[in-house]
């Protein structure tokens, strides 16, 4: 079992900054492809990014590329998103996952394990 605990989320103006965190416990960190997820009200879940276990590669979304960054620390078992330049229609809940794979993959049911998500909203 992996247990995984987000926090950073909250309310930003449009234009502004959130560093979204996501402490994993559990297991060997290291074994696991971390992502992140989103899902807006009324919408299904969708894939924001992902990294690999060990050698750090990312891959983004189409609409986060260049405005969010994903990264881990594996000494302290967390995998961070770091946001910029939010917009309105960023607002969701962000979920981190867990995915014990060699190759990254962006299909949440996939992953075999996931945080309880965090808020994020962006007012324009």
């Amino acid at each position: 079992q992996v247990q995984l605990v987000e926090s950073g989320g909250g309310l930003v103006q449009a234009g502004g900054s959130l560093r979204l965190s996501c402490v994993a416990s559990g297991r060997t960190f290291s074994n696991y492809v971390m992502g992140w997820f989103r899902q807006a009200p009324g919408k299904e879940r969708e894939f924001v990014a992902a990294i690999t276990r060990s050698d750090g590669r990312t891959y983004y979304a189409d609409s986060v590329k260049g405005r969010f960054t994903i990264s881990r620390d594996n000494a302290k078992n967390t995998v961070y998103l770091q946001m910029s330049s939010l917009k309105p229609e960023d607002t969701a809940v962000y979920y981190c996952a867990a995915d014990l794979a060699i190759v990254v993959r962006t299909t949440g049911t996939e992953y075999d394990y996931w945080g309880q998500g965090t808020q994020v909203t962006v007012s324009s």
